[in-house]
């Protein structure tokens, strides 16, 4: 499951990161308004956490944009602005929820996950290619409708090309969203999980290929007739 985090202090944005990465989330990370925009545009996430005073505008902006478009995305407001009248203005906006620096991160965590439990987000959505589907909620796969038993590194594998469907995903990502930030990897691991995830949903007749893209990453795609 992909977060998307704006915050423009390098060292609250690597505590943010390593603490999320922990809790099983895959983090995007940017510092600016222009990047926030811009990873919007181009990746479906779960959730937002946003900071509010960015280097080249004001997250609430970002915020005002999303809602205008209907984008339901949940966001968490991250913020030092602690006043009545900014929280007031925030939650206004369409933020979700409001969290005053400075805080402690299992509250961050607990706030973020009652997010995400709520019906009709993001969340709540199923990924589909071809025959196969992904439950976003559940992270239960099934291929024509029949649930799919998946160890829990293929299915985080699946989950991660799900969400990029008709995008390459870098090794390297793959890699990290695996198994996270313990450094300690072989070489082939990756390699491994994708083969064996390829295997099971051949061997299931999922409609879909995951394809091997030398020197890049990976890719799935509907499988061509």
């Amino acid at each position: 499951m992909r977060l998307l985090v704006i915050e423009d202090n390098e060292q609250l944005a690597a505590l943010l990161a390593k603490g999320l990465h922990t809790a099983g989330y895959d983090i995007d990370i940017f510092g600016t308004v222009a990047e926030a925009r811009n990873a919007l545009l181009m990746v479906a996430y779960a959730a937002m956490i946003l900071d509010l005073g960015l280097p080249d505008g004001d997250g609430l902006a970002v915020l005002r944009e999303l809602r205008h478009r209907k984008d339901p995305i949940p966001v968490l407001l991250l913020t030092a602005r602690g006043g009545l009248d900014d929280r007031v203005n925030g939650l206004r906006s369409g933020a979700d929820d409001y969290l005053v620096k400075p805080f402690a991160f299992e509250e961050l965590l607990a706030r973020l996950e009652a997010q995400l439990r709520r019906p009709g987000q993001i969340l709540g959505n199923s990924l589909r290619v071809a025959n196969l589907e992904f439950d976003v909620r559940s992270r239960q796969a099934t291929v024509n409708d029949e649930p799919q038993v998946l160890s829990a590194r293929e299915t985080a594998v699946l989950e991660l090309l799900m969400h990029s469907k008709g995008r390459v995903v870098s090794k390297k990502h793959v890699e990290d969203h695996i198994f996270g930030l313990s450094g300690d990897v072989a070489s082939n691991a990756v390699e491994v999980y994708v083969h064996r995830l390829r295997k099971q949903l051949s061997e299931k007749g999922a409609k879909v290929q995951i394809h091997t893209i030398r020197g890049v990453g990976y890719l799935i795609a509907e499988e061509k007739v």
